[in-house]
């Protein structure tokens, strides 16, 4: 019996669908990069295919990650008033090293940096946890949720007639609503 047990199995052990997932989840973060020029650079930005029950699976994972950095921009940004722009190991640095506004900045930056560390734990992917903070959680720093999106795709996969999806970010493909519009009648014709 399944009691109270939440996730799907896919077949594998329980460390080799915690990988699998781990780098399903880096891998979408990825496709944000910069990858001109490279081997294998992804082809939509946002996008990964893969099958329908793995994407719904990585969702979730996905979706925690962007919430815990999401949390730690806020603490960043307020501990941006205590930051210096001095170069590093100059003499102004020093000085705002020994300083009060330095414990002040290394209190307030305490859970930005713990938050980067679960991320990391949960990714396994530094880069990809970089890409998350830089590029992604910015983006949705104004939505509540529903981050991700899982599209079905027609097609079965090829070799094993596997079910495929889409797992993808929102925003930036959504669809619009629009209002119909009443019929206008020329009036000369009537």
């Amino acid at each position: 019996m399944r009691h109270r047990r939440r996730s799907r199995v896919l077949g594998r052990s329980p460390s080799h669908r915690k990988a699998m997932l781990k780098n399903l989840a880096s891998a979408i973060f990825l496709t944000e990069r910069d990858a001109e020029g490279e081997e294998n650079a992804p082809k939509i930005k946002g996008r990964i295919v893969t099958t329908l029950h793995k994407a719904k699976e990585v969702r979730s994972l996905v979706e925690k990650t962007i919430t815990i950095a999401k949390k730690a921009l806020i603490k960043q940004e307020a501990a941006a008033e205590f930051a210096t722009s001095a170069e590093r190991q100059s003499e102004a640095w020093k000085t705002w090293r020994k300083s009060d506004k330095w414990q002040k900045w290394a209190a307030a930056m305490a859970p930005v940096v713990n938050a980067r560390r679960r991320c990391i734990q949960l990714l396994g992917d530094k880069q990809a946890v970089r890409l998350l903070f830089s590029t992604v959680a910015p983006r949705f720093k104004d939505r509540e949720g529903g981050y991700t999106r899982v599209l079905r795709l027609a097609k079965p996969r090829l070799g094993d007639a596997g079910i495929r999806g889409i797992l993808e970010f929102t925003g930036v493909r959504d669809r619009k609503v629009m209002k119909s519009q009443k019929p206008a009648f020329d009036e000369a014709a009537s």
